[in-house]
């Protein structure tokens, strides 16, 4: 579904990526782990348009999309989760989900949508006409990934989304990842809670410093004893 070949992103002097490239395919969970500063947002703000690469090709559904803009790439399918949730405080719980359907053409489905993502999660519902700054931690990150399945993406892309949550909101979190997931969607996941990560990825990517230095199935990144030291606390 999501290839990336050879990427390489700067800021300025700063050599961010280098020679990047990992693919996702169709179903699957994969997750990019590693530390802070590692290059984990800089791809997925470049897979989502919003950062320019300066070498390398980024594929959907075998079609280079390296110069489509963020805008027609959300149209074609990808939608981003993005890091601290980012939902417009001021906006009622019902207009940031109507947000996220704004590229959509097929206006009589929206409705649709709309009650898919209030099943899923129930509070937006009993909160659709407050205004998104005044729900928790835990129920802006439901809102702003609500608002990504507004889009119906192919493949959604979360950025931290366990960050700042209590630990019983993190299982959460994570159970409702795994749902999307097998209800049909891609995911691809940067996470620093490598453990949680881990347990529901099919794959992995581990980052540093701008390369990815490791892969494999998310079982076989658990059971590794570098893996284990450096990200999993053993």
């Amino acid at each position: 579904m999501l290839e990336i070949r050879n990427l390489d992103v700067h800021f300025g002097v700063i050599h961010a990526l280098k020679s990047v490239s990992l693919s996702v395919y169709d179903g699957e969970i994969v997750t990019l782990i590693g530390a802070n500063g590692a290059g984990k947002t800089t791809t997925l703000r470049t897979i989502s348009g919003l950062k320019k690469p300066t070498n390398g090709e980024i594929l959907l559904d075998g079609k280079d999309i390296t110069s489509t803009s963020a805008r027609d790439r959300v149209t074609m399918g990808i939608s981003q989760v993005p890091e601290g949730r980012r939902v417009f405080a001021s906006m009622t719980v019902l207009e940031n989900l109507e947000l996220g359907a704004y590229l959509r053409r097929d206006k009589a489905e929206i409705g649709r949508s709309l009650k898919t993502v209030y099943e899923r999660f129930p509070i937006l519902a009993d909160r659709k006409k407050q205004a998104a700054g005044t729900l928790s931690g835990g129920e802006q990150q439901m809102l702003a990934i609500g608002r990504a399945l507004m889009s119906r993406p192919k493949i959604l892309c979360l950025d931290e989304p366990s960050m700042g949550l209590a630990p019983i909101l993190v299982q959460q979190i994570f159970e409702i990842i795994r749902d999307i997931n097998e209800q049909g969607t891609t995911v691809l996941l940067v996470e620093q809670n490598a453990s949680m990560a881990l347990q529901i990825a099919n794959r992995a990517y581990v980052v540093e410093t701008g390369s990815i230095v490791l892969s494999g199935t998310g079982e076989e990144l658990m059971q590794s004893d570098d893996i284990k030291k450096a990200y999993l606390g053993g």
